[in-house]
């Protein structure tokens, strides 16, 4: 299956993942009940196929550090995700195993800027914090980049910068000159 959508097909039917696994379509529900666990275990595995990605940024670091880290890691992370969110987003009304998966994502994600950010976070007025915080989420979440890489038709580099003005006007933070 994440053949299949790496090489395009959003939405692989059951037919074609046998097809492509070189299975019988029997073999593959003997190993899946129905198409929602094979969701799921797709899911799964593309987290797995991507764990190497994921790196932790200090937060004791000094800002710019913590800045260029983080965007690094999740621009590397979204561009890699962003086959399989394209046919994941298609499944999440049909799949609640698929919809479990990307809120749990999206949350790990809102947890991370929270973390990587909470000093900047902090000094800002309190009524304006979880806007902010929200915000800082909003640019750096998959669709932002979906937008940026897609739609803007923005190369890796200039999408990763523009991600990084984001957050800096986000946080009131001036580019260092």
């Amino acid at each position: 299956m994440l053949a299949l959508i790496d090489g395009g097909n959003l939405r692989p039917t059951a037919k074609q993942v046998s097809e492509q696994a070189g299975v019988s379509l029997r073999t593959v529900f003997q190993h899946f009940s129905d198409l929602e666990m094979l969701f799921a275990t797709a899911a799964d595995r593309q987290a797995e196929r991507l764990g190497h990605l994921m790196k932790v940024v200090p937060i004791h670091l000094p800002f710019e550090v913590r800045l260029m880290a983080f965007v690094e890691t999740r621009c590397a992370v979204l561009e890699a995700i962003s086959p399989v969110r394209r046919a994941g987003v298609l499944q999440v009304p049909f799949s609640n195993a698929i919809a479990t998966r990307m809120k749990w994502v999206r949350r790990a994600a809102r947890d991370e800027s929270d973390r990587v950010f909470a000093a900047e976070l902090k000094e800002l007025p309190e009524d304006e914090r979880e806007d902010i915080a929200t915000a800082l989420h909003v640019a750096t979440e998959w669709y932002t980049w979906e937008t940026l890489r897609s739609y803007d038709n923005l190369p890796v580099s200039d999408a990763k910068r523009v991600m990084t003005r984001m957050i800096r006007a986000l946080l009131r933070k001036e580019t260092p000159k």
